[in-house]
Order: structure tokens, then C-alpha cells, then sequence
């Protein structure tokens, strides 16, 4: 069988002092992306359960995935969950979600949640653009920026890097990293074409580890770009698949001057913790507009 370089690790998490039993409202948020899916569950506002799934053909498929294999062996089933929000590209196809909320403000309200509520610059670096959020005490957006003109500074363009340098994806980062200068950036904004481009550079003798860091500079290069535009604070994050890669992260660092925050939890899971915390904000209005009515 041939291997997948680009093939991330799939799992699941589970709080061993959070019994959903004695919760008094338990929520979830579903955000499925482009390239991953993450369930999480949440009782009482405190984090239970995640699983971190790839993307299939089927939105739907992919949701119903993630949230079975977060639900598995609880004793929690999808019916005893509350509310559920959908957030990511595929939203509206969450069957189950009983809203639909925009990736941008689950993201920042994820990262409130994660980090604490100091943070107020978001870095979202996706599987197929890369969003700057500004956010306020309340993890509420304030402003942001989008880069989605192609795939080559997001998570997609890793894997196909990944598997042109036949390089583990997990490892890419420590790689680049082994360099003994810095090397010029890859120069095409495109994948194909920096697909095409790092091929060129291997043919010229360069290592697998020159290529990384060409590529590793030229994404942090961008985004560090983007961050300028909407105008970075300290208090910074860093969420999304590419988050995980050390070689990308410490590049932008050094180029903003500026370190991120470091993550207790899987950085994948922002906007589907920031989904199922709005999931308790809204049905707890609506307990309160019941109630008014009721009174």
C-alpha cells in the first residue's frame, strides 16, 4: 500500500471529570471544513468530548461521522444533546445542527474560550483560506480579513507538498527547520504552480529540508501580510490544522516580532468549541424568552 504523506491523525478526546449525566445543558458544535471535521460536546459549558475527522465527499456523511465518534462509548447519544450548531464550509449541511453559525465568529469565540479572554488578534490558518480576526473581551468580532485566493498558503497546500517531498506531514515543520540559512521564498501564489515550482527546486539539487523552509517562509510571509492589514495585537493566537506546524509558526514569529500563545488543546477544534458555546448562549435566550412570555 502506498503511503499518504499527507495523511494527519485522526482521534478522539475525552474529559475524565465531566459526566454529562448530572449536566443541566449539554451543547455541541459540528464545523465541517474543507479538509477536517470536529465535533464537541460540551455540558455545562465546560468541554466533554471532541473528535477530529477528515473531510469526505459528503458534508452531511462528515458530520454525522465526527459526531458518532465523539459521542462513542459516553452513553450520550445525539437525541440527548440540547443544541447543536453547524459552523464551516459545510454549515448548512449539518443535518442534525439546529443552527447555522459563520466559521469566522465560532473561531473567535473558540479562541475566547481556549486561551482566555486577553486574546485579541485570531489567526484561523485553514484548510483552504486563512481569516485575521480581531475579537473583544467577550471573544465577539470585531473586524477580519480573508485570504482564500488559493490553496497554496492553507492546510491543502501542505498535503500536496507533503506528498510531491514524500515527507510525513507531521514532520514538515521540524524539517524546514534544519536548514543552516534561511532560503528565498517560493514565489507562486498558486499550489500548482508552487507544486511546479518546488519540483524545479529539487531538480537544482536543493534538499527536502530547503524546499520546506522555502515554502514554510513564503506561507509565513503572506500571512504575516495579512496580519499587518488588519493591525495585530500581543495578545495572539493561533488556530486551525497549520497551527500544529512549528516551522510555519516560528517563521511567523520571527517575522511579526511577536510570539503566539501556546495552546492547551488541539488547535483544530476552535470553531466547533466556539460553535457549541454559541449553541448554550442561544438556548439559553430562548429558556429566557419562554419564560417572559410565560410570566
Amino acid at each position: 500500500m502506498t503511503q499518504e504523506f499527507w495523511r494527519w491523525k485522526e482521534y478522539t478526546w475525552r474529559a475524565p471529570d465531566v459526566s454529562w449525566e448530572r449536566g443541566k445543558i449539554i451543547t455541541a458544535g459540528v464545523d465541517v471544513g474543507s479538509v477536517s471535521t470536529q465535533a464537541v460536546v460540551m455540558v455545562d459549558g465546560k468541554l466533554f468530548a471532541f473528535a477530529n475527522r477528515r473531510t469526505g465527499f459528503s458534508s452531511p456523511d462528515s458530520a454525522r461521522r465526527a459526531m458518532e465518534s465523539a459521542l462513542e462509548g459516553t452513553g450520550l447519544s445525539i437525541e440527548k444533546i440540547h443544541y447543536i450548531v453547524g459552523t464551516g464550509y459545510g454549515r448548512v449541511n449539518v443535518p442534525f445542527a439546529h443552527k447555522t453559525m459563520t466559521e469566522i465568529a465560532c473561531h473567535a469565540r473558540g479562541a475566547h474560550f481556549l486561551y482566555g479572554d486577553s486574546v485579541r488578534t485570531v489567526l484561523d490558518m485553514g484548510g483552504q483560506d486563512c481569516k485575521a480576526i480581531k475579537v473583544d473581551a467577550q471573544g465577539r468580532v470585531v473586524n477580519f480579513l480573508m485570504n482564500d485566493k488559493c490553496a497554496a498558503g492553507t492546510g491543502r497546500g501542505l498535503e500536496v507538498i507533503a506528498d510531491l517531498l514524500q515527507v510525513p506531514i507531521e514532520e514538515m515543520g521540524e524539517l524546514s527547520l534544519q536548514v543552516e540559512r534561511e532560503p528565498e521564498p517560493v514565489s507562486s501564489m498558486c499550489v500548482v504552480f508552487a507544486k511546479s515550482e518546488a519540483l524545479g527546486l529539487l531538480r537544482k539539487g536543493w534538499k527536502k529540508n530547503e524546499v520546506l523552509a522555502a515554502y514554510s517562509r513564503a506561507m509565513a510571509l503572506r500571512v504575516a501580510a495579512l496580519l499587518r492589514r488588519i493591525g495585530i495585537e500581543k495578545e495572539f493566537v493561533i488556530t486551525g490544522g497549520i497551527a500544529k506546524n512549528i516551522g510555519i509558526v516560528t517563521r511567523l514569529e520571527k517575522e511579526l516580532g511577536i510570539t503566539a500563545r501556546k495552546p492547551n488543546f488541539d488547535t483544530q477544534i476552535a470553531g466547533a468549541v466556539g460553535a457549541a458555546l454559541i449553541a448554550k448562549t442561544l438556548l439559553e435566550e430562548k429558556g429566557k424568552r419562554e419564560r417572559a412570555i410565560r410570566s
